[in-house]
């Protein structure tokens, strides 16, 4: 993928989630103790179309069982390559799509194409959809602990050149957490050692952040993630460094940091997830064949 500026592109299949707007951009009291997340974001079977239809649409039904048979060689440790949808019809997509249904991680990649991508509610399923000038040129569903487009991004966006500004002498806390920070990407490369920098909890202004930021520099990739109230996370122009906003279900921020990772946990799936979404699906695929 190319860092090229974003093109006005077709809707995406699948409704990324909306971006949180504001949350974040105004200065934090600290962590609140007192409002926590009301609840937690669970499976949630979609609302599946009639048996008869998918019987009708013989492509979907066959798209959805190389899905399942998918899960089952990812869970059996196979090697497995992502499902073109390409080929498929309109009528055939609506019905993938309503089978499937929407997750709680949706990402963002800018750039020409443009990558959107949308976890189902088969946690570690995932629609990734790339439009170049109001063209689909790439749609697929991918198995994987987090998209492969992810990864490859973000390895792209830590070798690229970034020259962040020089430090002004008044930020005396700053020069320390950069080098903090630098010093665990480093180290990450040979131990692949998790480390995390809570900023909330250090004694940052918001001046301080900023600069901080500018550093460790932006990459393109924007991930939101619904559970405990929602987590926006960006990648940085450092290696395996990612920045991390969490907020409550009041859309108020309680946790700020940076964290040193090949991706943050927050936005992948654990191996017992696909086993769950194996099972979920053949339940799903069984109740659609035997009631229609």
């Amino acid at each position: 993928m190319s860092d090229s500026e974003k093109k006005t592109h077709a809707p995406f299949p699948i409704p990324v989630v909306s971006a949180l707007v504001g949350a974040g951009s105004q200065p934090d009291d600290g962590l609140d103790y007192m409002t926590m997340p009301k609840e937690m974001e669970t499976f949630h079977a979609p609302i599946l179309p009639e048996p008869e239809a998918l019987q009708s649409h013989p492509n979907a039904s066959k798209t959805l069982k190389a899905l399942l048979e998918l899960l089952s060689k990812k869970n059996a440790g196979e090697a497995i390559s992502p499902l073109t949808l390409l080929h498929l019809a309109e009528d055939d997509l609506n019905l993938i799509n309503q089978v499937l249904g929407e997750g709680e991680v949706s990402i963002t990649i800018a750039g020409t194409p443009e990558v959107k991508i949308q976890e189902t509610v088969f946690v570690g399923v995932w629609r990734v959809v790339a439009i170049a000038d109001n063209v689909k040129v790439y749609d697929a569903l991918e198995v994987s602990t987090a998209p492969n487009v992810v990864v490859q991004t973000a390895d792209q966006d830590a070798q690229t050149e970034y020259h962040p500004v020089p430090l002004p002498d008044e930020l005396v806390n700053v020069p320390f957490i950069v080098e903090e920070i630098r010093t665990a990407s480093q180290d990450y490369k040979t131990t692949a050692e998790l480390h995390n920098v809570n900023l909330t909890l250090l004694p940052l202004t918001e001046v301080d952040i900023a600069f901080i930021d500018n550093q460790i520099g932006t990459g393109r990739i924007v991930i939101l993630s619904r559970g405990y109230g929602n987590c926006r996370i960006v990648n940085t122009c450092t290696a395996h460094t990612w920045r991390l906003v969490f907020y409550n279900s009041q859309d108020k921020v309680i946790l700020n940091s940076v964290e040193i990772s090949r991706i943050p946990e927050v936005a992948c799936a654990a191996p017992e997830d696909f086993i769950d979404s194996e099972e979920r699906l053949r339940e799903v695929l069984a109740w659609l064949v035997e009631s229609a």
